[in-house]
């Protein structure tokens, strides 16, 4: 049936057909420990049984109406993620982290008004592969084959803030879009204190500071959004993945008086923020709330992290909680993949030297020694050299 598809991803090595918590069973029944989490996105495991009854239970009462109209889910996800970002902000839905990035560039440039629409983002990033997000995407080589790309994005390394202060220019500059921790560029973690120093460079040119937290947000890094860490206030958040557990949905925060750039006709989307995935992420940030996931994902970090330092073949770990990459010294992060997937744990390969693992948030202790046992077989292994 993989012939019927078109051929934007490689050959895939195996066929999921169920999922339970951290475990995913292949079309020949075969197991398999699952350290990847769709990319950092079944942030409580496959089909966890709260998420999965919400999401029975709303597709039997109500699954879409058009956003001409209004539903009592959304406007209850999107209290919550209000208050869980520090209040004052409003939420747009969308159904993915490049659609809540796109909103974020349209509302800055609608914010900024004539003249000033342009988008400072850094080296290594990733924000999507819509046209716009990928123009705002800091990896040249993702660029080439869709030029010319919209105008208006510029880019800097990642820390340094002297770069970032040559570039935003506030006569046409109305935003900084940064990740507080690069994801697919790597897993990299910018110098403590750099997102402060934006966020004072961005007060004083009246330039909106907006932070792509799709990768980051709600409990991964140990805190509910990576930014939280650094004591900072953005202008704009955006977010997806984890929010609904498997389910497409993402947001675009933003202060309240930011959003009200925004009048009726200026963005929309057909499928943000509809019942039957709100209500995943409801229940989503319902289990999270109750299971404290910020918390479980510093300690479950610490211990994945704390494994894999002493692991031989490991030349550093660079992350937080659980959103982790190990720099590999002498053996392809590919074949290491590979040999992961061939023992029955999934992880991959997010730059030619490093792996990532961005586990459930709700790992076990069990869990995390088991990927960790079979991450020092692969390692060891004379067979990969």
């Amino acid at each position: 049936m993989s012939g019927y598809l078109m051929g934007n991803y490689p050959p895939q090595p195996v066929t999921f057909v169920r999922g339970a918590g951290s475990r995913l069973w292949d079309v020949d029944g075969t197991v398999y420990l699952d350290f990847l989490g769709g990319l950092a996105v079944t942030s409580l495991g496959h089909a966890h049984p709260v998420v999965a009854e919400a999401i029975a239970e709303q597709a039997r009462t109500l699954s879409h109406v058009c956003n001409l109209y209004g539903t009592t889910v959304g406007p209850e996800v999107a209290e919550t993620l209000d208050r869980l970002i520090g209040g004052g902000g409003k939420i747009l839905f969308a159904n993915s982290g490049a659609e809540a990035n796109e909103c974020a560039i349209k509302l800055a440039r609608k914010w900024g008004g004539a003249g000033r629409y342009s988008v400072v983002s850094t080296y290594a990033s990733f924000h999507g592969r819509t046209l716009a997000t990928l123009a705002a995407t800091g990896q040249p080589t993702k660029h080439e084959p869709f030029q010319p790309l919209p105008e208006g994005f510029r880019h800097v390394a990642m820390g340094d803030i002297d770069a970032m202060d040559a570039a935003i220019d506030p006569k046409v500059v109305a935003a900084v879009l940064v990740e507080p921790i690069q994801g697919e560029g790597g897993v990299n973690v910018p110098p403590k204190g750099w997102l402060g120093d934006l966020r004072r460079l961005c007060d004083e040119r009246d330039v909106l500071l907006m932070l792509d937290e799709v990768q980051t947000g709600l409990g991964r890094t140990g805190d509910w959004f990576a930014f939280q860490h650094e004591g900072i206030r953005p202008d704009v958040v955006t977010m997806a993945k984890a929010l609904g557990n498997g389910m497409p949905i993402g947001a675009c925060w933003a202060r309240a008086d930011v959003a009200s750039a925004f009048v009726p006709g200026d963005h929309g989307t057909t499928f943000g923020g509809q019942p039957l995935a709100a209500a995943a992420a409801r229940a989503t940030l319902a289990v999270m709330e109750a299971e404290d996931v910020p918390s479980r994902a510093t300690r479950a970090g610490a211990r994945l992290r704390d494994g894999l330092t002493a692991m031989a073949g490991v030349s550093s770990v660079r992350g937080r909680g659980l959103l982790l990459a190990a720099e590999l010294t002498d053996r392809p992060a590919k074949d290491v993949a590979d040999a992961a997937l061939d023992r029955g744990l999934v992880i991959n390969a997010v730059t030619p030297t490093a792996i990532r693992l961005a586990p459930s948030l709700l790992v076990t202790d069990d869990e995390v020694d088991e990927a960790l046992a079979v991450l020092e077989g692969c390692l060891s292994d004379g067979d990969l050299c």
